[in-house]
């Protein structure tokens, strides 16, 4: 009997160690939400001008979590939710583009590269930005998930 309930005490016990590991990842990256992007830009338009030259990049408010970046690469275009997804969302967690890079406005430093997604320079943030795919057809580009 002292055998099954030592049996029973470690199996418990592994099955929770697992568990809680398992999350960890998830729980650090789990401040974008899950929102439906359709969105449609005329690039022959002013105001999106700037994408016609390669590494370039735009900030659109109002779709995505805190807008989003398109960036102009090589000749195609890469979209991406503007929140900060290394922390929760704020007023100021809006990550602003520069060029091919963009910073959180928050001060803490949070950089990213907008070819890759992936933070940049700074190996303690887990999340990477969150991609939207970016079609061109013509002089329209459609960004939908």
């Amino acid at each position: 009997m002292k055998l099954l309930h030592t049996i029973f005490f470690l199996s418990c016990l592994v099955l929770l160690t697992n568990c809680s590991g398992s999350n960890e990842n998830d729980e650090n990256c789990n401040f974008l939400l899950d929102v439906t992007v359709n969105y449609q830009i005329d690039l022959s338009l002013p105001q999106y001008s700037q994408l016609n030259f390669d590494g370039n990049s735009i900030y659109i408010s109002g779709i995505g979590n805190n807008g989003v970046i398109v960036a102009s690469i090589g000749g195609s275009y890469m979209a991406w939710d503007a929140s900060d997804p290394n922390h929760a969302r704020s007023a100021c967690s809006a990550i602003i583009p520069d060029g091919l890079f963009g910073e959180c406005g928050c001060g803490d430093g949070n950089r990213y590269n907008f070819i890759t997604g992936e933070p940049e320079n700074n190996d303690g943030l887990r999340c990477a930005l969150k991609f939207y795919p970016a079609n061109l057809s013509g002089n329209m580009l459609y960004i939908s998930n």
